[in-house]
């Protein structure tokens, strides 16, 4: 018997039924044809331009892809663009015709720099209420520093991290050499720190590539007026090995490769964590000031809630913990942080926040800082940097001469100023042929120029470089005069 009699279904229902069957299959398959595909949500990659270095950004990275901030914005991944100062205007505007390539935030680098990108109009004011908010916990300045960049009642650039500037010094190296102890910036122009020349005694790095020693530059010329604070420069320059990044600055005071290196504080603070015994961060007697280094948000962004949630993420207690790191060792902006678990078990950095309020703070003006910067910059490197053997060289000679009681005091200050009076350097400027002199007002007359226009850059450069060369051999032939 088959089993369509046995359960009593005729041959023509079972047909229809198997047919009902096929139909709603067909339909199916066509409703999940026109459905559309659900793609996985894409995570966001960050791009951040910045100064810091990765002993900063390793941590940084790690802790924040971690966090609930990076969870919540669907953030997989964060790409640092470590970037040159001089060229970070350049690659921010590139970056706007490169479709996907576009930067997020920039982090990093100091006020001036930062200013520059308001003045270029490549900052996007912070309009997200959780970056609003934790901004209230930083101050809105410290020590006569802003802390805050505002421009119409809109908040573009926020310190993340505080600093002081100053020097780092290696007490054995010092010992054995024979050298004092620095206690001011002019101590490192010193003749004294000749002495072991044509090994240099001192490091520094190049302002073309160091915005913290740049800014220990603006400083010095602040604090001791354009002509004296050129000739501190350009002696403290001649006593030095020129590093082409400010943290081999800090890692050649650690070796002992130098006595004393002009560091931002946190290099001097991790520089006495990894040799207490020989190393020791110095602020300046003759004054310093107090900086904060900025985060913010960039105009090129694509992904302003992303990365908006970074930022606050750097400026909150959770994010400020990675300057407490061992190897990071920076100040916070944030001084909530010190009431965490984390904060409390860094009492030195605590009390290094506290001296830091006390800080003589001389009295620095951002706005006179960034109108002679360009010029200052490169200056420096063509006077300094691009010909410093022939300065050194000179020098040593005449520090020797000096210290060996061959020219008398008097013939020493002449040539010293001979040497390093920027007002009595003459060149001819290359786009108006007129023969100038490196005077406060020229410099900052110059300075957009520098800037903007690469050729005349390279030009004065030139320009600066032999002038600067005839200047240090007319100071060996007077040597020669005299003995």
């Amino acid at each position: 018997m088959s089993l369509l009699r046995r359960y009593g279904v005729g041959k023509s229902a079972f047909l229809a039924l198997i047919v009902a069957v096929l139909v709603l299959i067909a339909v199916l398959v066509l409703m999940q044809a026109k459905a559309p595909v659900q793609q996985p949500q894409k995570g966001i990659t960050l791009r951040v331009i910045t100064r810091h270095g990765y002993d900063i950004l390793d941590v940084a990275k790690s802790e924040f892809l971690a966090s609930d901030y990076a969870k919540k914005y669907n953030i997989v991944n964060v790409e640092w663009l470590s970037i040159d100062p001089g060229e970070w205007v350049d690659v921010i505007k590139a970056s706007a015709s490169k479709p996907g390539q576009e930067i997020d935030v920039a982090w990093g680098g100091g006020p001036t720099l930062f200013d520059l990108l308001v003045r270029q109009g490549l900052l996007r004011p912070i309009d997200s209420d959780l970056v609003i908010s934790v901004s209230k916990e930083i101050p809105d300045e410290l020590s006569g520093a802003i802390m805050k960049r505002t421009a119409d009642g809109k908040l573009l650039w926020v310190a993340a991290a505080i600093s002081s500037f100053g020097f780092t010094v290696n007490t054995n190296y010092l010992q054995k050499a024979g050298l004092p102890m620095p206690d001011k910036w002019i101590d490192l122009a010193n003749e004294t720190f000749a002495k072991t020349l044509p090994i240099p005694s001192v490091g520094t790095a190049d302002a073309s590539v160091s915005t913290s020693n740049t800014r220990m530059f603006e400083i010095i010329l602040q604090d001791y007026g354009w002509v004296k604070g050129w000739q501190i420069l350009t002696l403290l320059g001649a006593n030095a090995r020129i590093y082409d990044e400010s943290g081999l600055v800090r890692d050649a005071v650690i070796r002992g490769d130098v006595g004393v290196g002009t560091t931002i504080d946190f290099y001097g603070y991790t520089a006495q964590l990894e040799k207490p015994e020989f190393c020791r961060y110095i602020v300046p007697s003759d004054g310093s000031i107090v900086n904060g280094d900025p985060i913010a948000l960039l105009s090129t962004t694509k992904n302003p809630e992303a990365a908006q949630a970074f930022i606050a993420w750097v400026l909150s207690t959770e994010g400020q913990k990675i300057w407490l790191d061992p190897r990071v060792n920076r100040m916070p902006a944030n001084p909530r942080v010190f009431d965490t678990p984390e904060g409390k078990k860094r009492e030195d950095l605590r009390i290094a926040y506290e001296n830091t309020m006390k800080v003589l703070a001389i009295n620095f003006s951002d706005e006179v800082a960034s109108s002679y910067e360009q010029s200052l910059i490169w200056f420096f490197y063509s006077t300094i940097t691009a010909v410093h053997d022939k300065l050194q060289n000179t020098w040593e000679k005449l520090a020797k001469a000096k210290l060996d009681g061959k020219i008398s005091e008097s013939e020493f200050l002449r040539l010293v100023e001979m040497m390093t009076d920027p007002t009595k350097l003459s060149f001819k400027d290359p786009k108006t042929g007129k023969v100038e002199t490196f005077t406060e007002s020229y410099a900052k007359s110059i300075n957009e120029a520098l800037f903007t226009d690469v050729d005349y850059r390279k030009s004065l450069i030139e320009a600066w470089k032999k002038a600067a060369t005839a200047r240090y051999d007319m100071i060996l032939e007077e040597l020669k005069k005299l003995g």
